[in-house]
């Protein structure tokens, strides 16, 4: 079995994976897909794409297999409801849960564990996933040695989503020792190495309301009365192909969301929303970042379901780009919610890396959200950057333009 040693790393080192370690992984056979060829072309900055398996089982429920496997737990509950994903795959109806075997798994060795998360463009549609292992007591985290399969569960919330075999929804970040950047670490950097937050084209003051425990981000629902501050998901839209890079017609999937007067809008229960953060921010190669769930006591609505932001986003050595704002996926909880410009509604925690990615987020690898300036998933709308260099150029209106299936490869 591997070591930390045979890693190149030892028990004091604190840190997440970059890209060449995620090689060194897959070398080793610590992360592998055994019949399958491994993917190394889905290995990102910080993360590697996690890819869907060939059959898909609608289940009554979710679950944890606490003592049990996921095979156990999965003939208890039934398992005779099958999806065949392999060639043109299959449709996995709205609001109904299904778990798939991954064609990963892993053979981790004492000291390193794994963190999982939707892909940003996975939680834009509102696709709800997360990772169960073997013996597993939570989701999407993966225990320190781990040695054995992956599954995902996936729940389509707002549309009917066809699927197939190969296509990667989720990812997968590895790490030792304690890596997470404690306020101090954040201030300190922010004011002596790299700016981590811009607001209006500048550096941003770091203050109590904006740090604790991670930094916090607010709503921009600023802008023309015509202009759309962001979309909701339509209800009895049609089934959204994820399998084909054909761009697909927003009006059929998306209305879009208008403010009121001083920055305002009111949140419907069980609408889907995606907006876009007031702050933009900045991911150093030397850290990585993840969206964290709100604390609901802060208001009547869930944030971002897509936790990862890879080094490199909203970067670059020239300072061209100062800072990426960030696309929030919103839903209110029970009641009418209003919320208005400014507001705080997520927040982010950040992670030491071991080493900067060879090849950090951005337009070198073809990221499909850098610079960005609207919110919809790149199954919809090419995003466009700014040529200007400014963080806050206008949100995308232009009709959507086609672009290639290179382009469903990466976040």
């Amino acid at each position: 079995m591997s070591t930390l040693a045979s890693l190149g790393l030892s028990p004091d080192d604190n840190g997440v994976f970059p890209d060449s370690l995620l090689r060194r992984a897959i070398e080793l056979e610590i992360i592998e897909a055994g019949r399958y060829k491994m993917a190394t072309e889905n290995i990102q900055p910080a993360s590697i794409d996690l890819r869907l398996g060939q059959t898909a089982y609608r289940i009554q429920c979710s679950f944890l297999p606490g003592s049990d496997t996921v095979q156990a737990r999965l003939k208890e509950l039934g398992d005779e409801h099958r999806l065949d994903l392999q060639g043109s795959g299959a449709v996995l109806e709205q609001e109904r849960p299904y778990l798939i075997e991954l064609k990963e798994r892993l053979n981790l060795p004492p000291g390193v564990r794994g963190k999982a998360n939707p892909k940003s463009s996975t939680g834009r549609i509102d696709v709800f996933t997360r990772v169960i292992t073997d013996h597993g007591h939570r989701f999407d985290e993966i225990a320190d040695g781990y040695t054995g399969p992956l599954y995902l569960e996936v729940v389509p919330l707002s549309f009917p989503v066809r699927v197939r075999e190969d296509l990667t929804l989720n990812q997968l970040r590895l790490f030792v020792g304690h890596p997470d950047l404690d306020d101090n670490d954040i201030r300190t950097y922010h004011q002596n190495d790299v700016p981590i937050l811009y607001r209006g084209g500048h550096s941003a003051e770091l203050d109590d309301a904006t740090l604790s425990n991670g930094l916090f981000l607010g709503l921009d629902l600023r802008g023309d009365p015509d202009v759309p501050v962001g979309y909701s998901a339509k209800r009895g839209a049609p089934d959204l192909d994820l399998t084909s890079a054909e761009p697909k017609r927003v009006e059929l999937y998306w209305d879009p969301v208008y403010a009121r007067d001083r920055g305002r809008i009111v949140l419907v229960p069980k609408t889907f929303y995606l907006l876009m953060s007031d702050e933009a921010v900045c991911i150093p190669p030397t850290m990585s970042a993840e969206m964290t769930a709100y604390d609901p006591t802060s208001g009547e609505l869930r944030t971002h379901y897509a936790g990862f932001f890879d080094p490199g986003f909203g970067y670059d050595e020239t300072g061209t780009i100062r800072g990426s704002t960030a696309a929030l996926e919103v839903r209110a909880h029970d009641v009418n919610f209003m919320i208005e410009t400014g507001q705080r509604v997520c927040k982010l925690t950040f992670q030491w890396m071991l080493a900067p990615p060879e090849r950090p987020y951005g337009f070198g690898i073809g990221s499909s959200y850098q610079g960005q300036a609207q919110t919809l998933s790149k199954y919809f709308l090419p995003h466009r950057t700014f040529e200007t260099g400014t963080w806050d150029a206008p949100r995308e209106t232009s009709e959507p333009t086609l672009f290639s299936p290179a382009d469903l490869k990466s976040d």
